[in-house]
């Protein structure tokens, strides 16, 4: 699977509404053939910041950059940005989340 972490610096005056915002774009993307999962979160050290999981299998990352709905986003989501999003990738073995054991619940 290739695993991406993205740190989104929402401007405030649009941090509210960045759910709606990237909806379009969320909702084509969980839709793509090898996603697995595309979940946003919002820092709560920073509520102007979105933090983005993304899995895809490991061919499946290649599409998702190159379709239609990225390069909209590309065009239309910079204007609520402060800065240019921050991002870490890798490929992992496997298409699944593990258990936290160190946390197992009885």
């Amino acid at each position: 699977m290739i695993f991406i972490c993205v740190r989104f610096p929402v401007k405030p005056e649009h941090a509210d509404q960045w759910p709606e915002l990237s909806k379009e774009f969320t909702e084509a993307t969980r839709a793509e053939p090898g996603n697995l999962f595309f979940e946003w979160s919002r820092s709560l050290e920073d509520p102007n910041e979105y933090v983005l999981i993304e899995g895809f299998q490991d061919d499946a990352a290649e599409a998702h950059v190159t379709g239609e709905h990225f390069k909209k986003a590309q065009q239309e989501l910079p204007q609520y940005l402060v800065e240019t999003p921050r991002i870490r990738n890798m490929q992992i073995p496997g298409d699944h989340w593990d258990r936290l054991g160190e946390f197992e619940v009885a």
